[in-house]
């Protein structure tokens, strides 16, 4: 009789008239700061997730999504909390997310011993692949761009720089990778500044930039921080002093460009996406992602996220839904396709993100300010994990 039940549970379930198991059930994990300080970082992510899933559907090979969502507000010590929560209460397939580098960091150590695969959707440093065998990159590295802007600057009349990061690991990324081959071609770096991450008054820091007299400050800040800093710096008088702004795209966050007036326009940053990037892909995403979100305009953070679900979903079909996470991390390596930003893969060797990068001029488009790209450099690798 027993076995009798069994087996109608098996036809039952088959024609989908109960309710799934655990095991026909993919858990997603997502730590995200959804308060504090990078909260748009999360609301990005967030939202790239939810269209992915809207877009795709719920279910993929044969299984149904679903994700959790849990804000560690970017602070190490609560990813790491809440990701033991999720691989042992909720029994998560996948962990993603990690708006900066610190809860990256905390979480690997954890994804290595339950053998899941940890996609990082925002961190930036380079060393974080390196941290774990099951850690997959679909963000950037901040070398990827730091040392494309050097050699731009070079080219493009800037010869003595300020370098003004924040102070954790993916800023000094930004600062060693582009001091490396900034002095390499011959340029000057006045002064190296590292101000605080958390709630920085970046006036003091500015007005040393301005006494050092330099043709351009080499900034980055974490994506939500770009506007303050702009305002500090009109406010401070360097752009009537004649000194421009370089860096990484960050500190032009498409997020929050348009809140930072018309004094911005000309700044040229390097970066890895821009809402104005001239796809029929990426003009049909960004509308998707305003359409359902407020007019929220998509970012560099976004795309991270919606790629992010692409390479789950595809790993799953290619492995008929098995969720075992060297199967599902054989299956991410060497990974290419189409995305908002343009063509991306993910590297065999590294499991690093391989993607172009562009240099972006700010200009005003249709009344609003945008990320113009004007310079593709083609299929960059993080020059971190590069032999040279």
């Amino acid at each position: 009789m027993i076995r009798k039940f069994a087996c109608w549970g098996l036809v039952m379930a088959a024609l989908g008239l109960v309710a799934p198991s655990e095991a026909q059930t993919i858990k997603i994990g997502a730590l995200l700061p959804m308060t504090g300080p990078q909260q748009s970082t999360g609301v990005q992510i967030d939202a790239a997730i939810r269209l992915y899933i809207a877009q795709h559907g719920d279910s993929v090979a044969g299984k149904k999504v679903q994700v959790i969502v849990k804000d560690d507000a970017a602070v190490a010590d609560a990813s790491k909390r809440l990701a033991q929560e999720m691989i042992v209460k909720d029994k998560v397939n996948f962990l993603v997310g990690f708006g900066v580098t610190p809860t990256a960091f905390a979480v690997s150590p954890l994804a290595t011993e339950a053998k899941i695969p940890q996609i990082v959707m925002v961190a930036g440093t380079s060393s974080i692949t390196e941290r774990s065998p099951y850690v997959v990159r679909t963000s950037f590295t901040l070398a990827q761009s730091a040392v494309i802007m050097a050699d731009w600057a070079l080219k493009n009349g800037v010869k003595n720089v300020v370098s003004m990061v924040s102070d954790f690991a993916p800023g000094i990324d930004a600062e060693n990778f582009f001091k490396g081959e900034f002095l390499k071609g011959g340029g000057k770096i006045a002064e190296f500044i590292r101000v605080p991450l958390a709630n920085p008054d970046f006036a003091p820091f500015l007005q040393r930039a301005r006494d050092d007299k330099p043709d351009a400050v080499y900034i980055f800040v974490p994506a939500g921080q770009g506007a303050s800093f702009v305002r500090q710096f009109l406010e401070r008088g360097l752009d009537k002093a004649g000194i421009r702004i370089i860096g990484p795209g960050d500190v032009t966050d498409d997020d929050v460009l348009n809140g930072m007036g018309d004094p911005v326009i000309g700044t040229v940053t390097a970066h890895i996406y821009s809402a104005y990037h001239p796809s029929a892909l990426n003009k049909n995403y960004v509308a998707a992602i305003a359409k359902a979100n407020n007019n929220m305009r998509a970012n560099f953070i976004s795309v991270g996220g919606y790629d992010g679900m692409h390479l789950i979903y595809e790993a799953l079909k290619k492995t008929g839904g098995n969720t075992n996470g060297d199967a599902l991390i054989a299956a991410m390596k060497g990974m290419a396709w189409e995305s908002p930003r343009g063509p991306i893969s993910i590297d065999p060797e590294t499991r690093d993100i391989v993607q172009n990068v562009y240099m972006r001029r700010v200009e005003k488009r249709d009344g609003e300010l945008y990320n113009e790209e004007f310079e593709t450099f083609p299929a960059v690798k993080d020059p971190g994990k590069v032999k040279r």
